[in-house]
């Protein structure tokens, strides 16, 4: 009995599963590691970009807006007060406001010079450099040449792509409202095209002196690859009265 128990024992241990060996831990690999590091800093950069984009395209815009209500308000708070000396005009408040119903922007404030830095602030700017412009207060002939942002900073001319031939374009002063006719477009020309700011812009298909205005801004849309042009033609001259009521072009 002993013997067949011992054997019995025996068997029963000699028949016992072998337990199969763990698998061998898998390690990270470096191109593994690569991957999910390269992942992660796309996931940043595009934050980055992304925050950059609504500063650029938003942000930018509520400064800009901001500072020209402001500068705008200096002005006309200037004419309420009765500041119309011969050098009133040409200051750094402003000079004037457009109104461009086609581009649903409201009024702009216009001040002197197209630098990046006056253009910033969220109005529109007249030449003084390549070509000066003819300020149609002077009286004289000529082409009062204007330039603003297209996206960004305001982005006052953001929708120029909207006018179209025979639509008015008003520029506002302390006592008058000059009332222009857009006569000509061109929607894309290299950005050192200085002749569509001449004081006879043939480009416009003009040959003769006259009363102009020229809006230029960036184009296409988020890019100053080129410019985009919109000539106009001094139609009349309006009195600014009491209560200061719009011309008909403006209702």
């Amino acid at each position: 009995m002993a013997a067949t128990t011992d054997d019995t024992d025996n068997a029963e241990h000699t028949d016992a599963p072998v337990p199969a060996p763990a698998p061998p831990r898998r390690r990270g690999g470096k191109i593994a590691l690569a991957v999910s590091v390269f992942g992660e800093l796309l996931i940043t950069a595009g934050l980055v970009l992304g925050l950059f984009v609504v500063y650029s395209l938003w942000w930018t815009n509520v400064v800009a807006d901001r500072h020209a209500d402001r500068q705008g308000d200096k002005v006309r708070d200037n004419w309420a007060g009765g500041d119309s000396g011969p050098g009133s005009l040409d200051t750094l408040d402003g000079i004037g406001f457009l109104h461009v119903p086609a581009m649903r922007n409201g009024e702009v404030l216009v001040e002197k010079g197209t630098s990046t830095k006056i253009l910033n602030d969220g109005v529109a700017g007249y030449y003084t450099d390549p070509v000066k412009a003819t300020l149609p207060t002077s009286g004289k002939k000529g082409n009062f040449t204007l330039a603003a942002h297209r996206d960004g900073h305001g982005a006052k001319f953001h929708n120029i792509d909207k006018l179209e031939k025979g639509d008015p374009i008003v520029f506002e002063t302390k006592d008058d409202w000059y009332v222009y006719k857009v006569f000509a477009v061109l929607p894309e020309t290299s950005k050192y095209n200085v002749e569509v700011l001449g004081a006879v812009p043939e480009e416009s298909g003009t040959k003769k002196a006259g009363h102009y205005i020229t809006l230029t801004t960036c184009t296409p849309v988020y890019t100053s690859r080129y410019r985009y042009v919109v000539w106009g033609e001094l139609e009349r001259v309006q009195k600014v009265d009491a209560d200061r009521t719009p011309p008909k072009e403006l209702d």
